[in-house]
């Protein structure tokens, strides 16, 4: 279970490929430049469904829809990242990392540079939701695959280091996003992100496999059998933490994504700028890069990592109070208040989430439990963010 932190930090992943067996981890060496690509990966998977509502406003206008359609774009991202676990599964074992991620990269682009083009909110939702959701789906499994590869002793600090791309882009790409509608509009951005996109391709390259040793005869057979085991296990479900653990996540994800794809649009229909608007994202980003890695440094603790699960109790109710009293925020600096406290608690639970999990189902069971884990929260994360919408001003 100490292993538990290696995907403390990062929201989302099913990791069934073992890679070569009898590879020792570098540790270092070329593993900087898988971290750095992986650091790339999970700030655009992570950060571009929250970033893009800074565009909800102009798509309102030129379609002629409401906010909660509108939103239906950040959850199928979300739900693309989420529920194409196993399918990310069979082809990374298919056909190895590298490729994948190319694949990836080209179908995450393409969805950008066509959706610019699009005519109706629905053809956004093909485009940008779908075609991008499941090119950043194929890149983040793989990216985190081969990193886990690539380290083993300083494991914990690759995944903390790389988990934080997700706040530091998100800081990035609001404001960036904000000026590219003002000046470009949303059509142009549209393009510009899709160019961006095609940087998962150059990421996903540097993703060299590692070389097995070479075998003898004796122990080819072992490897074959091994390379047979189960692609999902489900006797997870009769482990009752873990029902009960997948039952409080799917709850939790119902609401966890809705403020930062939402607190933007609020802000201006308070009547601030756009550019002051867009600068909360950046807020609650700025927090989540620090929340994270200290949150996780935590729960390593000797004493604190027994008890994680009650650390990742505190994380949830503590979510759930900033979102009643973000509710009741009239003015630009009770929103400011409110995205400090949420990127801390949304950091929190970003950071105990599958140490938690880990936990309750030990480490041979881990890469199933995960996928099943997301597949779940995949509808509430569908859901979520557009049901909010019906009730947004």
């Amino acid at each position: 279970m100490c292993e538990g932190t290696l995907l403390s930090c990062i929201m989302g992943a099913v990791v069934v490929d073992d890679g070569p067996s009898g590879v020792k981890a570098p540790d270092g060496g070329w593993g900087w430049a898988v971290l750095f690509g992986c650091f790339i990966i999970t700030g655009f998977s992570y950060a571009f469904p929250k970033a893009v509502s800074v565009f909800f406003k102009e798509l309102i206008r030129e379609f002629g829809v409401g906010y909660s359609d509108t939103a239906w774009i950040s959850s199928i991202l979300l739900a693309m990242l989420y529920g194409t676990g196993p399918l990310c599964s069979v082809c990374v074992n298919r056909f190895g990392c590298r490729p994948v991620m190319l694949v990836g990269g080209l179908f995450a682009s393409m969805g950008m540079v066509i959706a610019s083009f699009c005519t109706s909110i629905v053809q956004i939702y093909l485009t940008a939701g779908v075609i991008t959701g499941l090119g950043l789906a194929l890149n983040f499994q793989p990216s985190l695959i081969m990193l886990n590869r690539y380290f083993d002793k300083r494991r914990p600090l690759a995944n903390g280091l790389s988990a934080a791309g997700s706040p530091v882009f998100l800081c990035a790409l609001s404001p960036l996003g904000q000026i590219l509608q003002h000046e470009y509009g949303w059509r142009g951005g549209f393009l510009i992100l899709g160019g961006m996109l095609l940087n998962c391709c150059v990421c996903g390259a540097l993703m060299r496999p590692l070389e097995p040793p070479k075998k003898s005869e004796a122990t080819k057979e072992p490897a074959e059998k091994k390379a047979k085991k189960k692609l999902l296990d489900f006797s997870v479900f009769k482990d009752g933490g873990f029902v009960i653990y997948t039952l409080a996540a799917s709850i939790m994800v119902l609401g966890l994504f809705v403020p930062p794809v939402f607190v933007v649009s609020y802000a201006k229909d308070l009547g601030y700028q756009d550019t002051k608007a867009a600068f909360l994202l950046t807020i609650l980003g700025f927090i989540d890069i620090f929340a994270r890695p200290i949150c996780g440094m935590v729960a390593g603790l000797k004493w604190v990592r027994p008890r994680c699960v009650y650390l990742f109790s505190f994380a949830m109710i503590f979510n759930g109070f900033t979102d009643l009293m973000g509710s009741m925020s009239v003015d630009y600096g009770g929103l400011v208040v409110f995205c400090i406290f949420f990127g801390i608690s949304y950091g929190m639970v970003g950071a105990l989430q599958f140490e938690v999990l880990m936990a309750i189902v030990g480490t041979q069971k881990f890469s199933s439990a995960i996928g099943l884990v997301l597949l779940a929260e995949a509808m509430a994360v569908l859901i979520g963010p557009p049901s909010a919408g019906q009730y947004s001003i």
